[in-house]
């Protein structure tokens, strides 16, 4: 397998757990785990495939640790890199907006010619918008801690099984 890193907020709880799963499935100790918060464009460039936990703040907003990280994301040519991003929200509180943290972060990505994989079904939540859709698909890997937690290991070995086959 290529050389592959999850990136995330190791001071976040929730996304945390999930990158831990999302590690544990890919059954690959060589996969590393790297922490957002204290990335450089150096040390991201020296991936190949990057798996992006990118929790939804506030309405609508990607974490502040992300945000201050995009400037330096807009000035990389990320052609031939391949991405997948998770993404945290809550479909009852914040229904107008869920997960919409994975949308921001794909439409950055892809218009730095990353390619984006890991889409997965809408079906199964139940919200009034979300910038993570196209077609009948998330962008990503929608997780739904508060009203769904119980699907969270399903849907991350799923989602981890089509995530393997890309990432060859």
């Amino acid at each position: 397998m290529k050389k592959t890193a999850i990136f995330y907020s190791f001071n976040t709880h929730k996304t945390s757990k999930i990158a831990v799963s999302i590690k544990e499935s890919f059954r690959d100790d060589s996969i590393e785990l790297v922490n957002v918060e204290d990335l450089d464009s150096e040390n991201f460039l020296k991936y190949d495939n990057y798996v992006l936990g990118v929790p939804t703040w506030f309405d609508g907003e990607l974490p502040n640790y992300w945000d201050e990280f995009i400037p330096d994301l807009e000035d990389l040519d990320l052609k031939g890199k391949v991405f997948a991003i998770y993404g945290l929200g809550d479909q009852k509180k914040y229904s107008e907006n869920f997960v919409d943290g994975i949308g921001l972060m794909a439409e950055i990505l892809l218009e730095k010619g990353a390619k984006l994989v890991g889409y997965t079904s809408i079906e199964g939540y139940t919200f009034e918008a979300s910038k993570a859709i196209r077609g009948d698909q998330f962008l990503g890997l929608a997780i739904d801690y508060e009203n769904q937690g119980s699907m969270n290991k399903e849907r991350v070995k799923n989602w981890v099984d089509d995530l393997k086959k890309e990432f060859s």
